[in-house]
């Protein structure tokens, strides 16, 4: 059975083809540009392939309610060209197959679930901190969805005591995509994170806010497994600082045994996003 996966971010689409091994046969990515342009990039990849169904993790938001009369559709994004976008009524319409549609994080996570770090365990939840900060669960093979997709890049933290930074979040302010976003990087220090590498001051609050999210998202979920992925955790001495903060936090209110084996770095390479929107077909 040869399945397609889309991974649709707001910077760039990833296209690819494989089995339901996890192995990838044919890859492509290209950047998002408006819908017309982009799904047409889209079709001319799949069109070189008979696949027999498509799954597709988006940016968002996006409705994902069934008995939605606009399910499927982009809402609200600040890709001013994508919203209100049918989005899954033109994939269906491109494509004689049947088509499964989710978030990018949700997406995500499932392909950290099925393939990679969080393959031996019963529950994930991968958290994306790039652009925005956006996270995903899985428990038991399923992914967590309530009335719609959760926004855990959302919740309110409290700012650090040398932080006066207000916040990047257009909606919230000093939320956590507010302030540890690589959108929230760049604004507070007028560089992005990648010139920002040997400056102790800025990941030592970034890794304050991260390490709240975690305990946050731990206390309430119990995941196995914290999966923290995205362009900002490229920065690796992160994952350590993380840890050694949320452990802080947590103030051995729940045990935790091993640390490093619950903040985890992802294994798949970037490629978890296109991984997991194949793994939605099968699902």
């Amino acid at each position: 059975m040869l399945i397609g996966g889309i991974e649709a971010g707001g910077t760039k689409f990833v296209c690819a083809v494989g089995d339901k091994s996890g192995k990838v046969f044919d890859k492509v990515s290209f950047p998002t540009e408006d819908p017309d342009v982009t799904l047409a990039n889209v079709k001319a990849f799949f069109d070189k392939h008979e696949i027999e169904a498509l799954g597709i993790g988006t940016f968002g938001p996006v409705d994902l309610v069934k008995d939605s009369a606009t399910y499927g559709n982009i809402l609200n994004t600040p890709k001013t060209k994508w919203r209100n976008f049918p989005l899954l009524d033109r994939l269906k319409a491109d494509y004689s197959v049947p088509v499964y549609l989710d978030t990018d994080v949700n997406a995500a996570c499932l392909g950290e679930y099925t393939y990679g770090v969080g393959r031996d365990v019963d529950s994930c939840l991968y958290v994306t901190v790039g652009t925005g900060i956006g996270a995903g669960l899985v428990q038991n093979g399923k992914v967590f969805q309530g009335r719609n997709h959760s926004e855990m890049g959302h919740i309110f933290v409290p700012k650090h005591e040398h932080d006066p930074f207000e916040g990047a979040c257009p909606s919230h302010g000093a939320c956590i995509e507010g302030l540890a976003s690589g959108t929230a990087i760049e604004k507070r220090y007028g560089k992005k994170g990648i010139e920002l590498v040997d400056n102790d001051k800025v990941w030592e609050i970034e890794a304050y806010y991260l390490a709240q999210a975690c305990m946050n998202y731990f206390v309430v979920l119990q995941p196995a497994k914290i999966i923290l992925g995205g362009g900002v955790m490229k920065q690796e001495k992160l994952y350590e600082m993380v840890r050694g903060k949320f452990m802080e936090l947590l103030n051995e209110y729940v045990e935790v045994p091993d640390v490093d084996n619950l903040i985890v770095a992802p294994e798949l390479e970037d490629e978890q996003g296109v991984m997991g929107a194949m793994v939605l077909c099968m699902r």
